[in-house]
This record gives structure tokens, C-alpha cells and sequence, in this order.
């Protein structure tokens, strides 16, 4: 394992989200087995005690899991420097079989632990909680997630090696690798931007017509075209170089840090087009179509900029 001091807090914070999670899962198990709104009875009256607490560990577990994710790409990107061949945080994720999985499952938690911080908000605002049992049996669901997330990153870190050369990003997104993600390059990119700005539209019509239901369902969607579109062709643009298909490059200084705001904007754009759906309300489906129209409008001014600039395209 490399023992830099990055690596050594997320460490620490997984040791830490380990121990509070287990008690949160216990306490969980407790409360949707015995909870009843109303009663009045001692079991009750614990349980009431008890949620308040198991509430507290899981609101702030899931609030410092969000903000990690970020520390986590920033520290993979940091190891690529001190790891011969890496280049970014592209050939550390490939550096070991976990580092693929570890990332996937912290983007399907992201979306997730989100989604139960907004079912916990909402339930603190009535009266008469109408979520504590929904709320705990998703983290009752969510807690092996949480574990198996813990130990992909201690093996994916422990089996970093530095003697070892790795792949740079360069060699990972091209036609010759074989991956599932050399795939994408194979689809035209006229297709893909029609897809990509087709699903924007429709965005744009379910949100004037406010269903909500189709429009989280066509954010969900959009999350997928987003990022194929991103890797194909709007990622050649930030990088002006039409052979640099890398997810990773563009969060460096070198490139202004803009990769945090691109899959910030995304990510809060599609979240709440899932909240929209989950819960009733229009501040939801408002926040997502502001956030994804940012998006939008960010990565459309590469192409946009570089053809006013230089007259063609990549």
C-alpha cells in the first residue's frame, strides 16, 4: 500500500464510516421492526431516542461520503505523479482488477446515499414521519454497499505497486485496447451528439409539461449520454487534441480544475432529476434543469469556441 497522507485519511474515514455504519445497521434493524407511529408504549419511546442518534450517524456519514468522492478522484490523480506511467487518475484506476469496480460503486452510492439524506430531510419537516421505516430499510440495503466500497478501496490502495509501470490514459481510451470503453469510439459522433442534445430536448419538454416522472426517468438516461459524449467528443475539445479521449486529464491544474464543475453540474443536474421523481414538488425538477442546462451550455462552448477560433472542426 502506498502510505501517502491522502491515502492514509480515507484510511482512517473507512475505518471510522466502518464502525458507525455497523451501529447504524444494527440500530436500523432495531427501529423497522418495532417502530409504530403513535404508540405509546416504553419500546416506543426508546426507539424515538434511538432513531434520533441512528439518524445523526447516518446524516453525517453520508454527508462526508459526498464531498470524499472529490478528495478521492483529486488523490488518485495526485498518485499518478509518484507512479511511473500513470499519468492520471486513468492508470491508477486500471492499475488494479478493483479500481474499475470501487469507481463504479462510488457513483452508484453517490446517487444513493443522496437520495436518502433528501427521504431523511423531508421526513424531519412532518409532523408524523412518513418515512422512518422507508428510510432505514434503505439503509439496511445500503449498508453491504457501503462495506463492499470500504474493502475495493483498501485492496484497490494495497495493491498499488510503484515499481510497476502502468498505462497511461492514452493507451486506456483508444480503439486499440479492447475495452468496453474503446466500444464508444466506434459510434458515430453525428449519432451520439443527436443523442446527447435529442435527450436535452426532451428534457426541456417534460420539464414545461412538469411530468416529473419522465423527466427523472430521461435525467436518468442523460446521465449514460452525458458521459459517452463527454469521452468521445466534448473531452477532445477541452484537451484541443481530437485523439485525447481521457475522463480524468481535464481535472488537472493544466486544464483549470474544470472537470470538478463538469461532473459537479452533472451529477446535481441528475440527482435531482431522480429526487423529482421520488418526491412531489417543483423546487426539484427547477434544480435539475438549471443545473443541467448549465452542464450543457459548459461543454457546448469548447466546440463552440474552438470552430470560432480556428475555423473547422476536430
Amino acid at each position: 500500500m502506498i502510505f501517502t497522507p491522502e491515502v492514509l485519511t480515507l484510511m482512517i474515514l473507512n475505518i471510522i464510516f466502518g464502525i458507525f455504519g455497523l451501529i447504524a445497521f444494527v440500530l436500523s434493524i432495531q427501529i423497522v421492526r418495532g417502530w409504530e407511529n403513535g404508540a405509546c408504549t416504553k419500546l416506543q419511546y426508546r426507539l424515538e431516542k434511538q432513531n434520533f442518534l441512528n439518524a445523526t450517524l447516518i446524516k453525517y456519514i453520508f454527508w462526508l461520503k459526498i464531498p470524499l468522492f472529490l478528495f478521492f478522484v483529486f488523490t488518485i490523480d495526485k498518485l499518478s505523479d509518484i507512479i511511473t506511467g500513470a499519468m492520471c487518475a486513468a492508470g491508477i484506476v486500471d492499475a488494479t482488477p478493483y479500481g474499475i469496480y470501487l469507481f463504479m460503486i462510488k457513483l452508484l452510492t453517490l446517487y444513493l446515499f443522496g437520495l436518502w439524506l433528501v427521504l431523511h430531510y423531508r421526513d424531519t419537516k412532518e409532523e408524523v414521519p412518513p418515512f422512518i421505516k422507508t428510510k432505514y430499510i434503505l439503509f439496511i440495503a445500503l449498508f453491504p454497499v457501503l462495506i463492499l466500497e470500504i474493502v475495493l478501496e483498501i485492496l484497490m490502495f494495497g495493491g498499488l505497486d510503484t515499481s510497476k509501470i502502468l498505462s497511461c490514459c492514452g493507451t486506456l481510451y483508444s480503439t486499440a485496447t479492447g475495452s468496453y470503453i474503446s466500444n464508444l469510439f466506434f459510434i458515430a459522433t453525428p449519432l451520439l451528439l443527436t443523442l446527447f442534445y435529442g435527450n436535452y430536448l426532451l428534457l426541456v419538454l417534460f420539464y414545461w409539461l412538469k411530468n416529473r416522472y419522465l423527466y427523472a426517468l430521461s435525467g436518468a438516461i442523460f446521465v449514460v449520454v452525458a458521459l459517452m459524449s463527454l469521452i468521445v467528443f466534448f473531452g477532445t475539445y477541452i484537451y484541443e487534441l481530437p485523439t485525447h479521449h481521457c475522463p480524468f486529464c481535464f481535472l488537472q491544474k493544466e486544464y483549470f480544475y474544470v472537470g470538478y464543475l463538469i461532473y459537479i453540474l452533472l451529477f446535481l443536474g441528475t440527482f435531482y432529476a431522480l429526487v423529482a421523481g421520488l418526491l412531489e414538488g417543483d423546487k426539484n425538477i427547477k434544480k435539475s434543469f438549471i443545473f443541467i442546462t448549465l452542464y450543457v451550455i459548459l461543454v457546448s462552448l469548447y466546440p463552440t469556441l474552438y470552430y470560432l477560433r480556428n475555423g473547422v472542426w476536430l
